[in-house]
């Protein structure tokens, strides 16, 4: 019996006709090989983007129910035609939704947690010779309610499959060739990475790189099963992502990222005493917002100022719910600022190399790029800026760390 290998194709590998019939002719390919496949997709393109957009015309504030009813039909779409793109190669293969494989999640809807996935039906297809094809980014909660898993949940899915059916490899296709040590989009002499351990790509997922989703990561870390980024448009090796990577030192810096889709809301005048982050966090935890920095100033006459960041889809939210913190405890007014950007350099090597912060902080005041706010770890520091400098902020430390001569 041949490997069992779960594949995971994002969006622009299916984003048309043309490379959805490319893509089965990729799993025809392992098929021949005497493979054994189970397929995630994503939806098409910019399907969800668009859904999304539909949504507001229709509701400026849609109930995250219907969206998730909304937004899960695209990876539907998606699996059928890829089936169908396989039955016209001789393919034997059926489609199905994340429901129908028995994809059981809580019921936060948007972003939802799964809890287990019933196999059977999956491995009695496998077991008939087919590939199986699975709608990405979804599942039914245990109320019986489609669910879906996040922005970047077919990876998640992708992933959970691959623990649950004991797969032999779980590989992420996606339209660039791996991990490199930025975004090549916007740092063109950017190096592929050919290895990176789940703790660097955790924070390169976390902070801003945008080519697998961190709760994947965060899986495949837990059943340490290693997984493959690389393109679907070509054969080259792409990076391995897993436990330990194989050198005898570690890079000081493996990679620096920017994101611009993070806002900062500061609370001001909170009193200052015992308690009162707590019932703030508390909340937004409780309502499934995920806060990233955390800054407080000094305090001043028993006052003082909280300023937190949080994806920018959570604003609204976000605010609505400060706001009546605020409220209750006496604090004064809250605002918000979506100009921002964070920039954020990583790598396990920082944790027994000295010197990395200052170096990076000397690099952006050379550049005249103020920092805002810092968050570090022992792998990596952020700093928020002024979104007009982030670009610039980004190929400043990927110089620094002289990451264009990197060999990784």
């Amino acid at each position: 019996m041949g490997k069992l290998i779960v594949q995971k194709y994002g969006g622009s590998s299916v984003a048309n006709v043309k490379r959805l019939t490319n893509v089965a002719k990729r799993i025809d390919s392992y098929v021949k090989a005497g493979n054994r496949l189970v397929i995630v997709v994503s939806a098409m393109g910019d399907t969800t983007d668009e859904l999304v957009s539909l949504s507001k015309k229709i509701n400026p504030s849609p109930s995250e129910r219907e969206m998730d009813m909304l937004i899960s039909t695209g990876e539907q779409i998606s699996s059928s035609l890829l089936a169908m793109a396989l039955h016209k190669k001789g393919v034997e293969a059926i489609s199905f939704t994340g429901p129908q494989v028995g994809i059981i999640t809580d019921t936060y809807h948007t972003q939802a947690k799964i809890l287990k996935i019933e196999t059977e039906r999956i491995k009695k297809e496998l077991a008939q010779g087919k590939v199986v094809i699975v709608a990405g980014f979804q599942g039914i909660s245990t109320a019986l309610e489609i669910t879906t898993l996040g922005r970047g949940g077919s990876d998640l899915s992708a992933v959970a499959l691959a623990v649950a059916t004991g797969a032999d490899m779980c590989e992420i296709l996606t339209d660039v060739e791996g991990i490199y040590t930025a975004d090549p989009r916007l740092i063109p002499e950017a190096k592929k990475i050919s290895y990176i351990t789940f703790d660097e790509m955790l924070e390169l997922a976390s902070r801003g790189a945008q080519v697998i989703q961190t709760r994947a990561v965060e899986v495949a870390k837990k059943f340490n099963i290693p997984l493959n980024v690389r393109s679907s448009f070509s054969k080259k090796e792409g990076t391995i992502i897993m436990e330990k990577a194989p050198y005898i030192e570690e890079a000081v810096v493996r990679g620096v990222t920017l994101t611009e889709d993070e806002a900062k809301v500061t609370i001001c005048n909170l009193p200052d005493k015992p308690g009162i982050a707590a019932r703030i966090f508390d909340r937004l935890a409780t309502e499934n917002i995920n806060v990233d920095m955390i800054v407080q100033n000094v305090s001043h006459k028993k006052i003082t100022d909280i300023s937190f960041t949080v994806p920018k889809a959570s604003v609204a939210k976000t605010i609505k719910l400060s706001k009546g913190i605020a409220k209750r405890v006496g604090a004064g007014e809250v605002l918000f600022d979506e100009s921002i950007a964070k920039v954020s350099v990583i790598g396990v090597g920082m944790k027994s190399h000295s010197g990395v912060a200052a170096k990076c902080f000397s690099a952006l005041a050379r550049s005249k790029i103020n920092i805002e706010m810092i968050s570090t770890s022992e792998i990596s520091i952020s700093c928020v800026v002024r979104k007009r400098a982030g670009k610039g902020a980004l190929k400043v430390l990927h110089k620094a760390f002289d990451l264009n001569a990197a060999k990784l």
